[in-house]
Formats: structure tokens, C-alpha cells, sequence
């Protein structure tokens, strides 16, 4: 009960993530972007593969993949 209680007031840490992903495209396509996705709660977020960073999340209306070029690196 007390875990609860400090996940709703503070939320999830995203400490358990997935390795990265990049979703397959089609040809003549722009490039796909590739994302880790929280276990616990599930959220989507933007990965640097150049730099190897976690970046800002991704909206949850954009089903699928994350779009291209929208990358934002967090400190």
C-alpha cells in the first residue's frame, strides 16, 4: 500500500527499460527512429544510438513508431 500510495504522488522512475528498438520501415520511407520502453509502466521514450542516451517520451497518441527527427536528448 505504501508503494502505491508513492507511485501515484511520485510516478514511475523508469529504472527497469528494454534494450533499444528500432521498428522495420518500408522502402523509400523516412528513416525509423529507434525507443526503449518502460517495463513497469510501459511508456515509450526516444533513444540516441550515436550517443547512447534515453531521450524525451513520446507522445502516447502516436501509435507505432516513434516519428523521425523528433529527438530530444535529456541531460
Amino acid at each position: 500500500m505504501v508503494a502505491r500510495m508513492l507511485s501515484l504522488l511520485f510516478g514511475c522512475r523508469h529504472r527497469r527499460l528494454t534494450r533499444p528498438i528500432t521498428p522495420a520501415r518500408r522502402p523509400r520511407s523516412q528513416p525509423a527512429t529507434a525507443y526503449v520502453a518502460c517495463l513497469d509502466c510501459g511508456k515509450r521514450f526516444h533513444y540516441d544510438v550515436e550517443n547512447m542516451r534515453m531521450g524525451a517520451a513520446i507522445r502516447a497518441a502516436a501509435a507505432g513508431a516513434p516519428e523521425a527527427g523528433n529527438f530530444q536528448s535529456q541531460p
